[in-house]
This record gives C-alpha cells, structure tokens and sequence, in this order.
C-alpha cells in the first residue's frame, strides 16, 4: 500500500569535517585526539515531484566503531570510502516510501553487500557492522530530517500510520504485539529540558595532584569540579578500564567523593566492553556496596562490561543486572541483538543516533514492548549531530536525561549551532534545553547558521 506522502531518494552530498579535542578522550585501549565529522544533504522527492533536502551529520569515531589495533588513518580511510559509497547507493536503491521504509530497506538489502564488497577489495580486516552503521547513519538523519522538512511537520509527527504503510510487525514481527502499531504509540511527548549526563574519561584530572600543566586554557573547565559548579551537573558518567579491577574500583571511588561533595545526584560506570567475566563486575559492585553504600545507591546503572560482538561472546549477564540495572550499547546495532541481551540477562538498552534513526527507533519500540529501560547516549555529537540526538531522548522516555559531552571535548566546533540553539550546546542547571528546535525536520534552522562548508567530498543525483 502506498501513501501519497512517498518520497524516495533523489541526492546526496558529503561534507567532511575534521575536528581536534581540546582534551583526549580514551575509548577502551584507544585515545581520541581528533574526529572527522561526515555531514549530509539527501535530497527526496515525492509522487508530485516535489522536493526537499534534509541533513545528517555524524562524527566518524573510529576508536568506538571499530576496536582494533589497525593504524587508525587505514580504519579511517575505509569508513570514509564506504560514506561516499552511501551516497550513490542511497540515489540508486530505488525505494518509495516512508523514510523508515527506505531505511529499513537500505539496512536489510543494501548495506551488508557494500561493506562485503569493500571488506573484499581490502583484504585483511574486516570493517565490524558498528563503523558501518554509523556511516550510514548520516545519511538515514538526513532523510528523516528531508521528509518532514517536505511536509512542513516536525520529524516526530511522521511516525504513524497517517504515512507509514508498514506497521511494526513488518520489521519486528507480529510477536510482541506490534501488528496495527506505530513507532508514534511508543515515543513520549517531547520534553524541551533534560538532565545532562556528564562523562568522566578515563584521562580526565578529578584532582589538582593530577594536572601535568600542559591542559587548555580556553575558558573551559579541566578538572571535574570546576565543571560541575559551572554546568550545575547532577549525573556522572564514569568510564573505566574493565581489565584492572584496582584502577576502576578506585576510580568510581574517587569521582564518587567529588561527586557527593558536589551535590551530584546520579553516577553511572562504563566498562567499554573490555570485561570477559561477569564476576570482575559484581566484585566490583559488591564491594562498592559494602565500602560505599552511598555511592552504590547512587550507580544508576551499568554500561556494556562485555565485548561488543554479542553472537559471540553470549555470556550469561543475569548476576549483573541482580544487582544493578544493566544496558546494551555497543552491542546494541539492531532490535535483533537487543532480543539477544534481553535473554542474556540485559535489562536496557541505549540508543544511539549513530546507528541510524531508523534502527534507533525500531530498538526503542521493541524494547518498550519487552519491559527493558531505555537511555540515549552519546557519540561526542558536536554540530548538528547533536540535535537529532537530544530530539531522540526527548521522546524516548529514558531512565535518566541524556548524555551530552560534546561541550567537554570540543566546543568551540558547535559556535555556528550554538548561536541558534544555545541551550543544546551549554549545560545549565544540569540539563540541556531543547525549547529552540522547532519547526520541521528536526529542527535545525539551518538557514539561521553561517558555516561555511568545504568543497564536498562526494555528489551524487540531483544536489540542487
């Protein structure tokens, strides 16, 4: 059945953006020093030959994606290869439809044959589906963002059967009960302030005595203190080892005791899938427990101690989630996997924009069927990845806010958006501040920003 609405994809174009950090941030084994940011244009047409473009953006971060002891620039190289093979794939896969049609089309029959065909002509290491998926995920944004920009309504009044012609059984299944359903029937009404989630790296200073002398002086904050009484932040996010049992129990012990004499409210830790054995976790947690009842109560919940590749490694995660609530995220690349971990013994889910807006809300839906909770973290999003992202967990319903940490890392990237959505892009009170973004698509306003973008790296179909 098709609906008037129908659009399919008439153009695209990629911009690539690169960023440094004002200060690293390590992802498990890796530091992140820089990112390069891939923004989108997809340019739609419906059954009229009306047309509009929407836009995505996405920092490429190689580190989190794709794990691995490759030289960085080769795993970079490959990624930017497959974004601007996207490009001409979304023009030529032919779909018509609503945006979570063709995107779930392009994901199912699309994407898997161009990561074999470009993991075939590299030889050696494969590209894992996560950096895949978060080089489509550009894309998918800016489709969205195109097809309510198209009919003049905001994104996320386009989720029902007004202009969908598949319901959710036909990418969930009928168990569950998603036949008749929409993803409108899951999502929360959207709320304009939500509790900004913190991220403590592992090389952030939580002390004088651990200042080298070589941090910025920009205006930003460096040791944790300082930004929590300047942002007014009441929720932690700890990243920790997951392979020295000493330096994490320590860790959580020392940003707990900031955090306590600062009036924080909420801490979560982050293994970063580097954990094999469910019992490093629970030692971890009893004895914060018993040494720490204070900090212990405080522990929201846990993040993926386990590695990423959950097929492979289905290790049974029931004694964590005893004792605290415990949530898929790297893991977590489709709703299929997140029907894995929930049998495994995983209790939430956090959504990423970064693995496409349309799996993100195919996740959420599935999840919110199942009883698990539900959080939105982040992927250091600066610029206009930021906005689809805190839009996400506006109407998602989650356990806690959302973690936003690009104002940690790189600030002064998101000057041009920030004039616009101030709110977005500075924490105040503890939380962001979404009430800018209106209008259609996601938001953005883009016409009221001045960056300039560089010559793009790749065109393909109709661009103007």
């Amino acid at each position: 059945m098709s609906k008037p609405s129908d659009i399919r994809v008439a153009g695209t174009r990629c911009y690539l953006l690169p960023i440094p950090t004002r200060v690293p941030l390590k992802f498990g084994t890796e530091t992140l020093s820089h990112v390069t940011c891939a923004r989108v244009g997809v340019r739609v047409e419906d059954r009229s030959g009306r047309t509009a473009e929407g836009w995505g953006e996405v920092p490429l971060s190689v580190q989190w994606g794709w794990p691995s002891k490759l030289a960085y620039e080769t795993r970079l190289s490959a990624m930017v290869t497959l974004m601007k093979r996207l490009g001409s794939a979304w023009v030529g896969c032919g779909s018509m439809g609503h945006p979570m049609e063709i995107g779930w089309d392009f994901l199912e029959e699309v994407l898997p044959g161009l990561v074999e065909t470009l993991n075939r002509e590299r030889g050696g290491e494969a590209m894992p589906w996560l950096a895949a998926l978060i080089c489509a995920s550009a894309y998918d944004v800016a489709l969205h963002d195109a097809f309510g920009r198209l009919l003049e309504r905001p994104v996320y009044e386009t989720y029902g059967a007004e202009f969908l012609s598949r319901d959710l059984s036909a990418f969930l299944g009928a168990e569950g009960g998603f036949t008749g359903r929409y993803p409108e029937q899951y999502l929360t009404p959207r709320k304009d302030r939500l509790a900004a989630w913190h991220l403590v790296g592992g090389l952030d200073p939580i002390s004088v005595a651990e200042l080298k002398g070589d941090e910025p002086s920009d205006g930003y904050p460096v040791l944790l203190e300082d930004w929590i009484r300047r942002d007014g932040l009441t929720c932690l996010k700890v990243k920790l080892r997951g392979n020295d049992a000493a330096w994490d129990y320590e860790r959580l012990v020392g940003v707990g005791g900031v955090a306590t004499a600062r009036g924080v409210v909420w801490l979560t830790a982050d293994f970063n899938c580097t954990v094999s054995d469910p019992e490093y976790v629970n030692a971890i947690l009893d004895r914060l427990r018993d040494e720490h009842p204070r900090l212990y109560g405080m522990l929201l919940y846990v993040e993926q101690p386990f590695p990423y590749d959950l097929e492979a490694n289905r290790i049974d995660a029931h004694s964590v989630s005893a004792r605290k609530p415990l949530f898929l995220d790297e893991s977590a690349h489709d709703w299929r996997l997140v029907r894995l971990g929930r049998e495994l013994g995983w209790t939430g889910v956090a959504l990423k924009t970064c693995k496409t807006q349309t799996g993100a809300l195919l996740s959420l839906c599935w999840a919110k069927a199942h009883g698990m909770t539900l959080m939105v973290q982040d992927l250091t999003n600066p610029m206009l990845a930021q906005l689809p992202h805190l839009q996400l967990a506006a109407h998602a319903g989650t356990i806690m806010g959302v973690e936003t940490n690009a104002m940690q890392f790189y600030p002064a990237a998101s000057a041009p958006e920030a004039d616009v959505h101030p709110g977005c892009y500075r924490r105040r009170a503890g939380c962001v501040d979404l009430s800018t973004v209106r209008g259609p698509g996601f938001g953005y306003r883009l016409e009221e920003m001045t960056r300039t973008l560089p010559e793009p790296a790749m065109a393909a179909g109709q661009v103007g």
